[in-house]
């Protein structure tokens, strides 16, 4: 992997976004993204000749974003207000153009206002005074019982096999906003996590999903067996 210029922490109040149904990005967590849509290619390489950061959001109504059909670039579908800003760590690029990279969460914003597309990607005007990134509050401990238990029971409903043992290597904030980020949660149940006020409301939420999705299946279908790690 190649490795940008020094992070750039001061937050744009122009963000590229790039939308993606049912990804999420909390401060603080990682997602491996590969971009290949030619639109977000020039997102990423703008973002990567300036300051690195470019905003994470979910559609409002879910997309096939992972594989779009044709004629998709020229949609705008309406967009949740909130979302993560995020700084390209790691990337590296391909011979055919495509882009790998690690994007670390760093604020979350909102946004009113949209503005016009720049290079086929979508921007915002973004506002970050709402949430003083202070989800990362240390020595904040969650109720770690009441979690596994919790994962558990998602896991066993859902055919996943959950490690517990893994947990402990997880501080509390990280282990709350990576199983948020993680698990198949509906994207209006991702969103409300990512929304919450404070890490331990998203706590209350991610146990309240957690216990919910234990219970029985709504559509009665088979889930295939994977690892959480």
């Amino acid at each position: 992997m190649i490795s940008p210029k020094a992070p750039a922490l001061a937050l744009p109040e122009i963000l590229p976004v790039f939308p993606l149904t049912g990804v999420l990005l909390f401060p603080g967590t990682v997602q491996l993204l590969h971009i290949f849509e030619p639109r977000y290619r020039n997102m990423v390489e703008d973002t990567l000749n300036t300051d690195g950061v470019f905003g994470m959001i979910q559609p409002f109504v879910p997309q096939q974003d992972n594989r779009p059909m044709a004629g998709a670039e020229k949609e705008k579908p309406e967009l949740y207000s909130l979302g993560c800003a995020g700084h390209v760590e790691k990337w590296e690029k391909a011979p055919d153009g495509r882009y790998m990279i690690q994007l670390r969460g760093i604020n979350r914003f909102r946004f009113k206002e949209e503005l016009p597309l720049h290079r086929g990607y979508r921007r915002v005007k973004a506002v970050y005074d709402e949430f003083p990134e202070s989800t990362l509050v240390e020595n904040w401990h969650c109720d770690r019982k009441a979690l596994t238990e919790a994962l558990e029971g998602y896991g066993q409903a859902h055919g996943l096999e959950v490690q517990i043992d893994q947990v402990a290597h997880f501080s509390d904030i990280e282990l709350v906003n990576l199983l948020g980020a993680a698990l198949p949660f509906h994207p209006a149940e991702k969103q409300a996590l990512l929304e919450a006020a404070s890490i331990k409301a998203r706590e209350t939420v991610l146990i309240d999903l957690l216990r919910l999705g234990a219970g029985p299946s709504d559509s009665g279908s088979e889930v295939s067996s994977r690892t959480v790690n």
